[in-house]
């Protein structure tokens, strides 16, 4: 009896090891939302990170968070990092334009994990403005990564439309 229950445990656990190994590792996250006020406006927001605390998910996800901004909080190489229980990372702008959005590198764990993000603008209904914020990357642990990558959308997707609904409202407020 001892030995079936044993042998069935080692075949699966063999069988998640081989499943894991031939899951892609890569993951996208993407989420959006109609905002009522001008690229410029929302890009006040956006592009400068001295202005993320405002509307940004991490602090409630995580209130331990410290974060510290780089040299610069606005343009192509603005940058912060941060430390938290749930992890340390920090994050590069790497394009910005008032007009089209931002894109910045992520990295999390070192320059372990590095995935890319951006928030695009653009043109909607009624002078509106639908915001985009996307993030792709690659989870390079092995037999586990897959399963992660999986669960990408699920863990952050949430963090996403949060961020979106605060974002809404500071740029539709006064």
């Amino acid at each position: 009896m001892f030995k079936r229950l044993l042998l069935a445990l080692v075949t699966v656990l063999i069988l998640l090891a081989v499943v894991g190994l031939m899951i892609p590792n890569d993951y996208e996250v993407s989420r959006s939302v109609e905002i009522n006020a001008d690229k410029e406006k929302i890009h006040k927001y956006v592009g400068d990170l001295e202005k993320w605390p405002a509307w940004s998910p991490w602090k409630e996800g995580d209130p331990t968070i410290e974060t510290k901004i780089g040299e610069k909080s606005t343009g192509v190489g603005a940058s912060q990092s941060w430390t938290g229980k749930e992890g340390d990372g920090r994050l590069e702008f790497v394009k910005s334009n008032e007009d089209k959005g931002i894109g910045y590198d992520l990295f999390f764990m070192g320059d372990k994990n590095k995935s890319y993000a951006e928030m695009n603008y653009n043109d909607a209904n009624n002078d509106s403005v639908e915001v985009q914020w996307i993030m792709v990357g690659e989870i390079n642990i092995p037999v586990i990564g897959g399963y992660f990558a999986l669960m990408m959308d699920r863990m952050v997707g949430p963090m996403f439309e949060k961020g979106l609904g605060n974002l809404k409202t500071v740029t539709e407020g006064s």
